[in-house]
């Protein structure tokens, strides 16, 4: 007779196979029968998301957990569609336009078009939902398909985009815009209805962005063809940068918009920058006092996939809750060990950047040497595979609880040289402090440690603007990962700035670092 260990190996099996044929991100009762499925639900490896509907889940998440939903949201979305409307439905162009300015961030409602939508609201977990649309779908030349997603070409998004949404979420429209190389795909369509206000629209974005070229182009031929265009600029303001002509990542733009954006507020609320110190070696003693207090952080969740060598461990009988609390106490001490020689090699780069060496320039030449060091001990170890360390991820990662959607594994590969051009380039201090922490875990570059890479990187830079080193505590995590994620989500850099300067204003003050509880000195 098998054992429970047997059985529930035998239905991660059926998962896995599962997650290999949809991605891991839908699954329906039929796709299991209900004694796998209930045995899933009740270890913990599958959650309900409506009736008939689950998604995979971490076996130690707790109840009110929304990671295993905002990870699997947008595959999700695209089998439940599929299993509706078969391939009669898109997204509408404003969501559309949003993927294509390469922001993937979970809408709290999804918008859809189909001839056979009810006009009704689908309700989903954590406040999210959908709304299906009753509603003709763009001409098979006009659609497109991503990552499962049915939507609306680029060109026929940018036409049948409300006008309300250029100004409400510029930064998607803008990176969208930065994609067109060429308007004649959008004249094609403009000439072919007739649509001259949408041409003056269009026109009037495109001058705005600094791209009169464009804008001139698509007035005189509408003006050619016995159209009278009245440019009109859509957007509430214009954004201080020229975005290079020759980028085409829209991931690259993207960031560039959110930098020029949030650059204001940021000078606005920090103190100044007390300049390079004078003293390097008691500024170095500072940061070495500052150890302890600065270890005893970390973060950074990703989502969760069933794995062969889970299985294989449960199969054997070697799972159980007792084993994973030894397999995360192992964990931990290799993460301290790991944290302590990463802590090393930083203070080598703040010595670089105190003798006047660019700070940004430091960064991107040493931060894959404060990965592997960070990490070395957990390979020792086994915990992690050699390759772990050889560089950037290979697949995508999740945030815990967070509805941003970090970029994907190509579009790391760009943005990573441009985070550090925009970085070098910077001129103020405060700039590169809030902004060289926020875009990195922004972009999200590595499948564990963004989170202590990114504070490293954070006091790397306040360092080169004379700032004492600075420790987020423990106390403020909450307010921490809120103000981080309103600045994911909503563009919304004022509460981490104002969280970070409140920080450093302590420390230029002479308030001591956040006191370290007796347990933790083993750090």
């Amino acid at each position: 007779m098998a054992t429970p260990s047997q059985k529930l190996a035998e239905s991660l099996e059926l998962l896995h196979q599962l997650q290999n044929v949809n991605g891991a991100a839908a699954v329906r009762a039929r796709d299991l029968s209900r004694t796998h499925r209930e045995r899933l639900i009740v270890n913990g490896f599958l959650r309900e998301v409506m009736k008939g509907w689950y998604v995979p889940s971490r076996p130690d998440e707790r109840e009110g957990d929304s990671t295993a939903w905002y990870a699997s949201y947008w595959r999700f979305a695209a089998a439940y569609l599929d299993s509706r409307f078969d391939e009669n439905w898109s997204l509408s162009p404003e969501q559309s336009l949003s993927l294509h300015g390469a922001n993937w961030t979970v809408p709290r409602q999804l918008l859809v078009r189909s001839p056979k939508g009810g006009n009704k609201v689908v309700q989903l977990p954590h406040g999210t939902s959908l709304l299906d649309v009753r509603a003709a779908l763009p001409v098979p030349s006009d659609r497109e398909e991503r990552e499962g997603l049915r939507i609306f070409s680029l060109e026929s998004a940018l036409i049948e985009c409300s006008p309300q949404y250029f100004a409400s979420h510029a930064t998607d429209v803008r990176a969208a815009l930065s994609m067109v190389r060429d308007v004649s795909g959008l004249l094609a369509r403009l000439l072919e209805g007739g649509r001259s206000t949408i041409a003056g629209r269009l026109a009037g974005a495109f001058r705005n962005g600094g791209r009169g070229r464009l804008a001139d182009e698509i007035v005189k031929t509408m003006a050619a063809a016995g159209y009278d265009v009245r440019e009109t600029d859509p957007f509430r303001d214009r954004p201080a940068l020229g975005l290079p002509a020759r980028e085409t990542s829209p991931y690259v733009n993207r960031i560039r918009l959110l930098w020029d954006k949030m650059r204001a507020p940021i000078i606005a609320c920090f103190p100044p920058a007390p300049g390079l110190p004078t003293n390097s070696r008691a500024y170095l003693k500072g940061v070495e006092d500052a150890y302890i207090a600065d270890a005893y952080h970390s973060l950074s969740i990703e989502g969760y996939r069933v794995s062969q060598q889970l299985i294989e461990r449960v199969r054997s009988g070697g799972w159980n809750p007792e084993q994973h609390e030894q397999d995360r106490e192992q964990a931990n001490a290799m993460a301290a060990r790991g944290y302590w020689q990463c802590f090393q090699v930083v203070k080598n780069s703040i010595e670089r950047v105190l003798q006047g060496e660019n700070p940004g320039v430091v960064a991107e030449e040493d931060h894959r040497g404060w990965y592997r060091e960070m990490f070395a001990p957990s390979v020792t170890a086994g915990i992690l595979k050699p390759s772990d360390l050889a560089g950037y991820r290979t697949g995508q990662v999740y945030i815990r609880q967070s509805m941003h959607v970090p970029l994907n594994r190509d579009a790391v590969r760009d943005a990573m040289p441009a985070f550090f051009e925009l970085l070098a380039r910077e001129t103020d201090p405060a700039v590169r402090v809030v902004l060289g922490h926020f875009v990195f875990v922004y972009i999200h570059p590595y499948m564990d440690g963004n989170g202590r890479m990114a504070r490293f990187l954070m006091n790397l830079m306040l360092s080169a603007g004379g700032y004492p080193w600075t420790v987020v505590p423990l106390s403020e995590r909450k307010p921490y990962m809120a103000s981080l994620e309103r600045a994911s989500v909503h563009e919304d850099i004022g509460p981490f700035a104002d969280l970070l300067a409140t920080l450093v204003e302590k420390r230029l003050t002479g308030e001591p670092l956040p006191e370290v509880p007796k347990g933790a000195r083993g750090v």
